[in-house]
């Protein structure tokens, strides 16, 4: 099951980029708005899924520019928020060890004009 999600989301102050360097000097009342806004597009886009009980994901990267960077600096939020939609959406019952057994992380290419992540869901 593949999703492509975002790597952005429109708050009232402006755009909120999805990667480690904007969470880590973000405020946690931008960070919460973000996970709300996030969820909120996540939302009709895993309603086709059943209820999973244990997963892995594969997300792959497609980067906006040629700059270099990190691809887990690139997923690493995109994952964490992902994760905790699925939970908050009741389609896994948690996102520990026990129920998200795996993560991976993968370089897909340069998409200048439709910078993604793609996630693939794998049940076990």
């Amino acid at each position: 099951m593949k999703i492509i999600l975002p790597t952005t989301v429109a708050l009232k102050k402006g755009i909120f980029r999805l990667n480690m360097n904007a969470y880590r000097n973000a405020n946690h009342y931008t960070l919460s708005e973000a996970k709300i806004k996030y969820q909120e597009i996540v939302a009709p886009l895993v309603q086709h899924l059943p209820k999973l009980n244990q997963i892995s994901l594969s997300y792959e990267l497609f980067a906006g520019s040629a700059r270099r960077m990190d691809v887990s600096n690139g997923c690493a939020i995109v994952d964490k928020f992902f994760s905790d939609s699925l939970v908050n959406l009741g389609y896994l019952p948690d996102d520990d060890y026990k129920h998200l057994l795996g993560v991976q992380y993968l370089f897909g290419s340069i998409d200048k004009g439709n910078p993604r992540v793609e996630v693939t869901i794998h049940p076990i």
